[in-house]
């Protein structure tokens, strides 16, 4: 009965769905969406599809580790200590980490990988002798030291063309790109329910696990941003190491009665905030004075995605956060994502009270 129950939801969810590619009153797995989505593409050979797969299987592989994570004495801090970044390692990070590269490893769609977790970009030998046209960045478990306390988590990904030679291996140039020239982005959120969510550019698409048949189905077509809300994010607890205009920012949104919401983990805060609206902020600190999170694994997949959902993401520096150079294969960066409005409102403070030129 349950399960039943279960699809029958599904399929109340996605009979809403009006689309000429896409049938309605069934469900529409991930699977099938991409292969119909696949004439978008400005690349329509297949290669892209099969990347968006593979990351949805790795999804799936992780999402039954993290649920079980209790069980098989795999939570905590890995033997590993650190990764490249100065961020303590879980042993889920290191999981998820070493799922994901081989799920893009098995079926050669990339020429090669570069993670949060791993110092250097990983080359992918060719499955066949067809060369790969594409790269592919990801945060395998973004937030992860809330696997402790049982709190959401995610996995954050950015796939980019190649700018090298596709007869020879991959350069740290096909990384080290714009966020501007990604051709496809998005996130998983392990929480009460299972969701990826991604975006090539033509909108911004969300589809729930269902684990009765192991599938990711379509559930949120379309996906908008409120243009305004009244929450905003960011780690209070920083209060005083933040810089003046942030600091204003903050009392001015306590004046104005906004509720405080933060997790700890960038997809489930930016995730809550593509549904509902409000504004993620994570400046610079006197610890972090070029902010925290990384550019290529958490920032620029996100802005992509929140930009395309008619949101706004910028560095505190006023720039556009897709529109940054990265220099550096781990670069960090300030960020305040999020509705349109409330960016916008963020941005007039920091013209009035900062004390560096912009």
């Amino acid at each position: 009965m349950a399960t039943a129950a279960l699809k029958k939801t599904a399929l109340n969810s996605v009979s809403q769905i009006s689309s000429a590619n896409i049938p309605n009153n069934r469900i529409v797995t991930l699977d099938e969406f991409i292969l119909r989505s696949e004439k978008d593409f400005d690349y329509a050979t297949g290669e892209l599809t099969g990347l968006l797969r593979d990351i949805g299987v790795a999804a799936k592989i992780i999402n039954r580790e993290v649920n079980k994570a209790g069980l098989v004495n795999i939570l905590g801090m890995a033997d590993s200590g650190e990764n490249q970044s100065g961020d303590t390692q879980q042993k889920l990070d290191v999981y998820a980490n070493e799922r994901l590269i081989e799920c893009l490893q098995n079926s050669g769609e990339c020429c090669a990988i570069a993670s949060e977790e791993n110092d250097n970009i990983i080359h992918v030998p060719p499955v066949t002798s067809k060369p790969s046209h594409y790269v592919v960045m990801f945060d395998p478990l973004d937030g992860s030291s809330n696997i402790d306390v049982n709190m959401s988590v995610g996995t954050i990904f950015a796939i980019y063309r190649r700018k090298s030679d596709p007869s020879g291996p991959a350069t740290i140039d096909d990384f080290l790109q714009t966020g501007t020239k990604q051709v496809a982005a998005g996130y998983v959120l392990y929480g009460t329910s299972t969701m990826l969510v991604y975006t090539t550019g033509r909108g911004v698409n969300g589809f729930t696990l269902d684990p009765s048949i192991g599938e990711f189905c379509l559930s949120h077509r379309n996906m908008r941003i409120p243009e305004n809300s009244q929450t905003y994010s960011v780690n209070q607890g920083y209060y005083s190491k933040f810089d003046l205009e942030m600091r204003r920012y903050i009392d001015n949104c306590s004046d104005q009665n906004y509720g405080l919401r933060y997790i700890g983990s960038m997809v489930s805060d930016v995730h809550r905030i593509l549904i509902q609206g409000g504004i993620f902020l994570y400046p610079s600190t006197r610890k972090y004075p070029k902010g925290k999170l990384r550019l290529l694994y958490e920032c620029n997949p996100l802005a992509m995605l929140i930009e395309q959902a008619g949101g706004k993401a910028m560095n505190t520096q006023l720039k556009r956060i897709l529109e940054v150079t990265p220099h550096d294969l781990h670069q960090r960066c300030t960020i305040a994502i999020g509705s349109p409005t409330m960016v916008d409102e963020l941005k007039a403070f920091i013209e009035r009270y900062s004390a560096l030129p912009l």
